[in-house]
């Protein structure tokens, strides 16, 4: 089975075998423990490494060497194939793809270094937009950044932000200006701990519950002018690339999981006697495997078609309906893996110390976030000419 999912480049699969072989062990270790803990210890393995290391001295370059943003998503396969917990393998796809590539290409260098030791897991780093109001249309949000002297003053509050709980760097988007101009918004980087913020506690989440939702409150947040990323204004530029690179990766969180289940399932057919014949032997037990194995390499071919278009330097600006496409397609390409799943499991599905537990609830969820499926259609479909409204 696995060399038929193996049909990405020779050196993408060899960083997820590798990245597979580095997390084994901390799964076990890490069992039980904290978000921060397994945090921090995977992020000892390099996951949240934008550049590879550089090669020993007088080695050649591995002309088989997968780009930056191809390694990055092979890396987070790799770790949800060996079984880390979803939730946190979700959490570094969002800050790799979501945060760290399009704040190192919109910041200048000396302020990219300032912030650069994410990397290494020490820090943690949270995307702030969501308000109780509305996320998918940031032109209505009130939080407001005013000008006072040579800095703002941050007011409003932000929800449903992952890692909020614990994070100690804030991406915060704020309305500089009046209206629904898009030159209306800017977005500001800054320490969770800075006086006048407030964290809200976490939510009780049904889906991804190994990572920690919450609310940031701001109270007269008095910010730096070197705070400010990009230029007054430039905000939802800058958002337009955050949500472009989330959509076109953040769901590569999802191969590893997708993978376990497809085996799971695999092996637990070809040995089950039913009806005086092993299970997989039946037409249509066959069919749902073949149709999950159908979906998860259609998940794979786009997930690295879309990391190989930004290796290639590919502007965001020309990949957002690819990106809301693929995001569309992987996510409810999932839910069907997990339905087909459900279906062959039976009530073991739903029993949770049994071979076959299914979360349902966290497939569900990936047709929400990073931009509800509903809404990303009607994106796509202005992309083809049509006048259709939200």
């Amino acid at each position: 089975m696995d060399s038929l999912l193996r049909s990405g480049p020779a050196g993408a699969e060899a960083v997820v075998d590798t990245y597979r072989e580095l997390a084994l062990p901390l799964v076990e270790q890490l069992a039980g423990k904290g978000f921060r803990d397994q945090w921090e210890a995977l992020a000892g393995l390099g996951v949240l490494r934008l550049d590879p290391p550089e090669p020993e001295a007088g080695a050649a370059a591995d002309p088989a060497a997968p780009g930056p943003v191809t390694r990055s998503l092979a890396m987070i396969e790799g770790i949800g194939l060996a079984g880390v917990d979803p939730g946190v393998v979700y959490a570094m796809a969002s800050q790799v793809f979501g945060m760290e590539y399009p704040l190192r290409a919109a910041l200048p260098a000396a302020a990219w270094q300032a912030v650069a030791r994410i990397q290494d897991g020490g820090e943690l780093l949270c995307h702030a937009l969501t308000e109780r109001k509305g996320g998918s249309d940031p032109l209505s949000m009130d939080t407001r950044a005013r000008r006072d002297g040579d800095g703002y003053v941050l007011d409003g509050a932000k929800t449903f932000i992952t890692a909020a709980p614990v994070a100690d760097l804030a991406l915060v988007f704020a309305r500089t200006g009046e209206g629904r101009s898009p030159f209306s918004l800017s977005a500001f980087l800054f320490p969770v701990p800075t006086p006048g913020v407030t964290r809200a506690g976490a939510f009780a989440k049904t889906a991804l519950p190994g990572v920690p939702m919450g609310e940031l409150v701001f109270d007269g947040v008095r910010l730096p002018a070197g705070s400010l990323v990009g230029g007054e204004g430039s905000g939802l530029a800058l958002l337009t690339s955050t949500t472009t690179w989330e959509r076109a990766l953040l769901l590569g969180y999802a191969l590893g999981p997708m993978r376990r289940t497809l085996r799971r399932l695999t092996d637990w057919a070809s040995e089950r006697g039913h009806f005086g014949r092993r299970m997989g032997a039946s037409h249509q037990v066959a069919s749902r495997i073949s149709d999950m194995a159908l979906v998860l390499h259609r998940s794979r071919t786009l997930l690295y078609g879309m990391a190989a278009r930004l290796d290639a330097g590919t502007p965001t600006r020309r990949l957002s309906a690819e990106a809301a496409l693929t995001k569309i397609s992987v996510s409810e390409d999932y839910v069907r893996l997990t339905e087909h799943a459900t279906a062959l499991s039976g009530v073991r599905a739903f029993i949770a110390d049994s071979e076959l537990p299914a979360d349902l609830h966290s497939p569900m969820a990936a047709l929400t976030y990073a931009g509800p499926n509903d809404l990303l259609r009607i994106g796509v479909a202005r992309e083809f000419g049509l006048p259709v409204e939200n």
